[in-house]
């Protein structure tokens, strides 16, 4: 394993771990969310660069565009959040109760 792919690998997993146990505030999990998508983006430009494909050289560019749009949701949601909430705390979301 390369030193390029164990990073992207261990970023990808420490996201995704930030995810999983460190649920306090909706924006740390949008920050884990975000982590693991630019770790995506690296293991794609990655692959295209190694492949050496014209054909593919547009999909890390579609993925990071992707990746914009999800964060920029990802914001709406928590400042609506925090609106009609008054906090971003995870444990006070409560899908039953709006």
């Amino acid at each position: 394993m390369t030193p390029a792919h164990f990073t992207f690998t261990l970023t990808f997993i420490l996201g995704f771990s930030g995810l999983a146990f460190h649920r306090k505030h909706l924006l740390s999990a949008l920050l884990c969310l975000e982590a693991m998508m630019l770790s995506l983006y690296i293991a794609m430009a990655l692959w295209t660069f190694q492949m050496e494909s014209i054909a593919t050289s547009s999909t890390p560019l579609m993925l990071l565009a992707f990746s914009a749009c999800e964060a920029s949701a990802g914001l709406a949601l928590l400042v609506a959040t925090a609106r009609t909430h008054g906090t971003d705390h995870l444990k006070n979301l409560n899908l039953l109760q709006c």
